[in-house]
């Protein structure tokens, strides 16, 4: 059987600057906002006609967080060397090993993701694509877009297998007085960017192995380097700082963002 070559037809914007804190899947954060960016090529108004008459679209997409692959490797070449037949996915506590394709695990033979998210409208001047609930990172490559289709795509009562198994509890999130000058005053957070920040931080974005109530942890959202400690089901952030100063300021951001499980996204 004969290979295929694809290609990227557009780029995702997103707040998320790093796989970590990148919701696990698509749709549990709704109001969370990112946008389509057509390539050279795809920017074509009339590959859009009747889009705007379905609610919701179906994003086919690359794992482009994985592990970087060497200067002479292509990108099929580098996730084929680094699959695994067996994972363990973050929703049983990264303890238990499923078979890769019981997942959503981002290291798969051929690194294609696949998620649902809501058209909010489209910039039919700029041809960009503004939609809700996307679990993808900022500068995900998008390979294809198809409508979801209601009486096609539903399918009520299918369960979820062994995700079913296990509670997956919201923490409850408070943010510092002093996160909150940060935020609004230094990146011009509106209370729907807050309300967006407090919804992913809810989900937990901790690896599942690594919880410890005096650790500090932090990603990039929006710019800002988003710092916040965890206990007793509390989330607490503990401030907002640009990337430059975080770099230098001693936490362990950077550091637990590449251990995070996901490339765009996290496997149930």
């Amino acid at each position: 059987m004969q290979p295929i070559t694809i290609e990227p037809i557009a780029v995702f914007r997103s707040p998320f600057g790093s796989k970590f804190g990148v919701p696990r899947q698509s749709g549990l954060v709704k109001n969370l906002r990112g946008e389509l960016h057509f390539l050279p090529g795809y920017r074509i108004p009339a590959a859009l006609k009747g889009l705007d008459g379905f609610r919701f679209l179906w994003l086919i997409w690359g794992f482009s967080g994985n592990a970087r692959r060497g200067a002479a490797e292509s990108e099929t070449q580098q996730t084929q060397k680094h699959w695994s037949p067996t994972v363990r996915p973050p929703r049983l506590g990264g303890n238990a090993g499923m078979g890769v394709f019981a997942t959503r695990s981002p290291f798969r033979p051929n690194g294609l993701g696949l998620s649902a998210v809501e058209l909010e409208r489209i910039d039919r001047e700029a041809l960009i694509l503004h939609v809700l609930g996307a679990d993808l990172m900022d500068g995900t490559p998008v390979y294809d877009i198809k409508p979801y289709l209601e009486y096609a795509d539903s399918r009520p009562g299918a369960g979820n297998g062994f995700v079913d198994q296990t509670d997956w509890p919201a923490l409850e999130v408070n943010f510092s007085e002093s996160a909150v000058v940060q935020l609004r005053q230094e990146s011009a957070f509106t209370d729907a960017d807050l309300d967006a920040l407090k919804a992913v931080l809810a989900l937990d974005p901790r690896p599942r192995c690594q919880h410890c109530a005096d650790r500090l942890y932090g990603f990039p959202f929006r710019g800002m380097d988003i710092r916040f400690k965890v206990q007793d089901g509390v989330l607490t952030v503990i401030e907002a700082a640009e990337p430059e100063s975080a770099a230098g300021s001693g936490t362990n951001a950077a550091s637990l963002t590449s251990t995070a499980s996901s490339s765009s996204t996290s496997d149930d």
